[in-house]
């Protein structure tokens, strides 16, 4: 469909999805069962027009660092992305191991070194920071990874850099005990993307929806697609099996639109099919404000 209003269609579409904390052969907590979980996310996202170039899933990928679920994961992932021709980028999590990441996910020799790449999305650069600490849930990013990073990005890309991270250097005020396992030193990342081509930073690890600001650059937090957190719960955290979420990103030469998508679907009380969109365009310009903007037009007295 021709953009309508003001703006242009957006160059780059990204699904950013986080924290599937896939397990092979059991559900997670006794309760929640990943893999349909996750098969729910990506059913919604198939039905998302125009179709992402990217598919973005910021850590904890796999619950315990198992190579089957991490087998599991990719075997419902890469069909999916593939029938939207979107590219996969994978970042590691807490929660993940990286010698099973790398060999389960990458194709690549186990390792315990940090797992740090770089994707072109047609000119939008997306860079993958591992900020998992071995051993521990908290983030950190290492010196040569802020070393390795400013070098990156001393060369800005054709439409900009997105910054992948399981841990959002972000304040978590609704989920105060998650302070105890932030990201570590943020400053010192601050220091790095201050001033440079990052136009947003992507992450997880919350398990719920929140957006801020860091180093003057916009910070979204997507939610999981596993379980979630329940801020409005009484408790110091409060983990339930409903509010999954995902968050699109659509990309402008001038701004950075996120939208949240519910996993679950909910009935519709009002709506207009999709093949009003072809009527539409066949209106010249001033029917078709008329149409939509005016109050007593036939598009919302259900006569269309």
């Amino acid at each position: 469909m021709k953009p309508l209003g003001q703006h242009p269609a957006p160059r780059h579409v990204i699904a950013h999805l986080s924290d599937p904390q896939m397990l092979a052969g059991r559900p997670l907590h006794g309760k929640v069962d990943t893999e349909a979980r996750m098969r729910a996310a990506l059913d919604r996202l198939s039905a998302i027009d125009p179709p992402p170039h990217a598919i973005v899933f910021t850590g904890d990928l796999a619950d315990r660092g198992e190579p089957e679920a991490y087998a599991v994961l990719r075997a419902l992932v890469e069909p999916a992305a593939a029938q939207c021709g979107a590219q996969v980028v994978w970042v590691m999590g807490n929660h993940d191991e990286r010698a099973a990441y790398a060999q389960g996910l990458l194709d690549r020799a186990a390792t315990d070194a940090p797992q740090d790449e770089v994707h072109d999305v047609d000119g939008l650069r997306i860079i993958s920071l591992d900020t998992s600490v071995p051993g521990y849930h908290h983030g950190e990013i290492g010196t040569e990874q802020l070393a390795w990073l400013a070098d990156q990005l001393a060369t800005p890309a054709e439409h900009g850099t997105l910054l992948a991270v399981h841990h959002p250097p972000i304040p978590v005020p609704m989920l105060e005990a998650a302070a105890l396992i932030e990201l570590h030193d943020q400053a010192a990342l601050a220091d790095v993307i201050r001033g440079t081509d990052v136009r947003g930073i992507i992450g997880g690890h919350f398990h719920y929806t929140s957006w801020s600001t860091f180093a003057g650059v916009p910070v979204s937090v997507a939610s999981s697609t596993c379980y979630t957190e329940d801020p409005a719960t009484p408790g110091l955290t409060s983990g339930v099996d409903g509010h999954q979420a995902f968050t699109m990103l659509h990309v402008y030469a001038d701004a950075v639109v996120h939208s949240v998508v519910p996993v679950a679907g909910a009935p519709e009380v009002v709506g207009h099919p999709a093949e009003l969109a072809e009527q539409l365009e066949a209106l010249d310009p001033t029917e078709l404000f008329e149409l939509v903007s005016g109050k007593e037009s036939p598009l919302y007295s259900n006569e269309l």
